[in-house]
This record gives structure tokens, C-alpha cells and sequence, in this order.
């Protein structure tokens, strides 16, 4: 008799042994479910601007603190961003926020989802030292999630990556802006890949990392079973001086559903990556994301390895994409 062994994909992530690292039962407040923060480093901390979910099923945003980036977390008494009821979408909540550093506006940028009777879209908020915000509003019609800006300007414009919903399909789109406001040039990106494991949507993870090989982008794929949807994470490469092009997908993901805080919880097998913290001396990247909708974990790899093993790995580009 012959047995097939189930051979795992090459993984390129190590999970924390402490996960999880922030979860509902260590919020100062009550709370249902804590997860898919956003991630930045300020001063000499870490700071998580995570998903508060409460007990009516809205969402607000709260900072937690760490020196380190993996213990010792100090939680806001108070939440940081709440929906606020000057606009109008966001009178079901804000969620999953993506947060970089703007070179040019000397600002930190957080990108956001909103929830309004219309639908979910992405806002902007800008802050000098993410003590006070600056709310800009919804950046694109309804329905779009998953969005972080560039780090920086490229070619003279603002560079955005979002997923819309156009048509029923769920692909991640890039755009450009010369001033946060009016927005053009839409292009699709990543394509979800009929049959593969990010068959239904994709969506974009944290925001995009900048190495000499190109952009790094991290991000979700799903794929609908009879149990539920699997969230799992991918790698692609985009051109350095033009983002809109597609160097390279990996065609396996490299991370997933594992541990039993990533199966069971509020929505089973998911694994959402929203944050990340990059050490440019020992080259560790925290990748931080949200576990069954319920939970922060983390998980650490070299920047470099990932780089490595995206230019290594299979191709998969859907013809048309690719510019």
C-alpha cells in the first residue's frame, strides 16, 4: 500500500509562540473581538491601531502599545477613532485601518474602511503625530476595502491600492492621485485566479514594502469550500519606479490557517495580515494579523528571504494584468 504524505507549502513565516498577542479578554473595555490592526513604528514603540469589534457588531479603532513589537502590551483606556456621525459613511462603523508614513506630507497616513447604508468604502484619515486626525473622508465610491497609499509619490502622484467590487469580481486595483482627492488611471492589479486558492477575492494585506528588487506585497487570497471561506496569504512583486506593473505572483500561498486560534473563532480559517514592522538592521519583518476575525497574532520572517523566495518561486500572471 502506498501513502501519500501531505506535503505543506514552503513556508516563509514563523508564527509566534505567544499568540495570541492581543485578544478580547485583555481589552480595558468590553469588547467581542480584537483583530486586523494596522501597524507603524513611532519613537521607540510599536504602536497596533486594532479592530474593536462591540457587542452591537460595530467597529471602532484603539492603539496598543509595545517596545519590542511582541510583548508587553499597554492598551488605550479609550478608543483612539470612533465613527463619527459627521459622515455619513460611517455610521456602521470604521475598520481594518493600513497605516504609512507620507515622505512628502511629513504625515502619517491611515487608510480605513467605512460602513454605510451604501455599502463599504475606503476614508482617509492624516495625523502629524497619531494623537489627533485628520478626517479627509470616503477617497472612492462604494463598495472598496483593503486600500493602504504608497510611502511614497511615484512619478509625481499619490499611488493607491484598493478592492473594489466592480461587476461582482473581487480583483485588487491600483490608482493615482495628485492630491488625495480626485482619484484616476484605475487599473486591476492582482486578478483573483479561477480555481486556484485565491479563486473568489483577493484583497490587499499590509501596505506595499519597498526592497531593491521592487515593492512587496503581501496579501489575501480566498477561496469559498463547503466548510466556509479560507482566507490564506500570498506574495507579488511589483516594478520599483513603476508599481503598476506586475513583475512576479508566487502561485502558492505562504501562509495559513494552522493553529487552532486561526480555526475557531467568530469566522473559522481565517488568516487577515494588515500590519507589518519592518528592522532594517537584523532585517526581521513582523507580519501582524487578524485570526478567525477574533484574535491579533504575529508572525515573523527575514525580509530578504521573502524577496528570495518570490523571485524563486512559480509565476502565475493572468495575461492583460501584467503592464
Amino acid at each position: 500500500m502506498i501513502y501519500y504524505s501531505h506535503q505543506r507549502p514552503n513556508i516563509t513565516f514563523d508564527r509566534y509562540k505567544g499568540n495570541p498577542v492581543l485578544e478580547p479578554d485583555r481589552w480595558p473595555y468590553p469588547a467581542n473581538a480584537t483583530f486586523n490592526p494596522g501597524a507603524i513604528r513611532h519613537g521607540d514603540e510599536t504602536l497596533l491601531l486594532v479592530r474593536v469589534e462591540d457587542m452591537r457588531g460595530f467597529s471602532h479603532l484603539t492603539f496598543a502599545r509595545s517596545k519590542d513589537g511582541k510583548t508587553n502590551w499597554q492598551i488605550d483606556e479609550s478608543p483612539t477613532l470612533m465613527p463619527d456621525p459627521e459622515f455619513n459613511e460611517e455610521r456602521w462603523g470604521i475598520e481594518d485601518p493600513r497605516i504609512v508614513w507620507l515622505e512628502d506630507l511629513q504625515k502619517y497616513a491611515v487608510t480605513y474602511v467605512s460602513f454605510s447604508k451604501d455599502g463599504p468604502v475606503v476614508s482617509l484619515a492624516l495625523s502629524e503625530d497619531l494623537h489627533h486626525f485628520e478626517r479627509r473622508g470616503a477617497m472612492l465610491p462604494p463598495e472598496d476595502k483593503d486600500a493602504s497609499l504608497f510611502p511614497r509619490k511615484i512619478d509625481g502622484k499619490y499611488t493607491l491600492i484598493h478592492r473594489p467590487i466592480i461587476r461582482g469580481e473581487a480583483h485588487i486595483w491600483v490608482s493615482c492621485s495628485p492630491d488625495l482627492e480626485h482619484w484616476g488611471n484605475h487599473q486591476i492589479l492582482l486578478p483573483v485566479r479561477p480555481g486556484w486558492w485565491d479563486t473568489t477575492r483577493v484583497g490587499l494585506g499590509p501596505p506595499p514594502i519597498e526592497t531593491e528588487e521592487g515593492w512587496l506585497i503581501i496579501y489575501h487570497g480566498v477561496r469559498n469550500t463547503v466548510s466556509g471561506s479560507l482566507y490564506r496569504v500570498g506574495l507579488a512583486l511589483l516594478d520599483l519606479e513603476n508599481p503598476r506593473r506586475l513583475r512576479k505572483r508566487c502561485d502558492q500561498w505562504v501562509f495559513g490557517p494552522h493553529e487552532p486560534y486561526e480555526r475557531v473563532g467568530d469566522v473559522p480559517g481565517v488568516t487577515f495580515p494588515t500590519g507589518l514592522v519592518h528592522d532594517p538592521e537584523t532585517d526581521e519583518l513582523i507580519m501582524y494579523y487578524g485570526a478567525a476575525d477574533s484574535f491579533v497574532c504575529l508572525a515573523t520572517a527575514k525580509l530578504k528571504d521573502l524577496v528570495d523566495h518570490l523571485l524563486s518561486c512559480n509565476d502565475s500572471q493572468e495575461e492583460g494584468f501584467c503592464r
